[in-house]
């Protein structure tokens, strides 16, 4: 199963992530408590191998493209009310991320069939991301979710329970394994590197 630790700030949570066997580790470009500057940015990018994912919410065509070309990112995270016309002006391997309120928030995956995958979260007014909550069960539960990444609220505590229950192509953890916001607990993110990749 494909893992990506999001809301990196820091080099040594970077380089643990992709010691300990992460596919991919994200840099949140958007206004957040992980929001990373793209000076910092640049210099974790050159020194991990992994994917380097940003993160980006309702940003400007031309400054993502640039802040793409300048840290070498691997893939660009949508985090906002993009359209699939943006996506496919952008290019490149995009992550497509939908906020999940209700079955319509579902539906919308239809529109993007240009991106690589799409990342469902937890819907909370005013938060594009990072909330730290699950998903409602009912909107996961017997679905094909293959193709899918999900996020919110994934912990040491609990990623046993959704590694049972689901079956997705990916998971996005970010504020369950941290100390504070864009600072890595270094052995809670260990302990879910592990057992994503216990599951293959």
């Amino acid at each position: 199963m494909w893992l990506k630790i999001c809301g990196i700030t820091r080099l040594e949570d970077a380089v643990k992530a992709e010691n300990f066997g992460a596919d991919a580790v994200g840099f949140i470009f958007a206004k957040s408590p992980r929001q990373i500057d793209v000076t910092i940015a640049e210099k974790l990018c050159s020194n991990i191998k992994i994917p380097k994912i940003g993160v980006f919410v309702n940003e400007e065509l031309k400054k993502i493209m640039r802040i793409r070309k300048r840290c070498n990112l691997d893939i660009i995270q949508l985090h906002g009310d993009e359209s699939s016309e943006f996506c496919k002006a952008l290019g490149g391997t995009i992550i497509k991320a939908i906020r999940v309120k209700n079955e319509q928030s579902i539906e919308q995956i239809q529109a993007y069939t240009n991106v690589w995958k799409i990342l469902l979260d937890t819907y909370i007014p005013g938060q594009a991301g990072g909330t730290g909550k699950q998903i409602d069960n009912r909107f996961l539960i017997n679905r094909d979710l293959s193709n899918i990444i999900l996020a919110g609220g994934i912990t040491p505590d609990n990623i046993d329970i959704i590694l049972q229950k689901y079956a997705p192509f990916g998971l996005d953890i970010s504020s369950g394994i941290e100390d504070s916001p864009g600072k890595k607990n270094i052995e809670k993110m260990e302990l879910v590197i592990k057992k994503v990749k216990k599951r293959g």
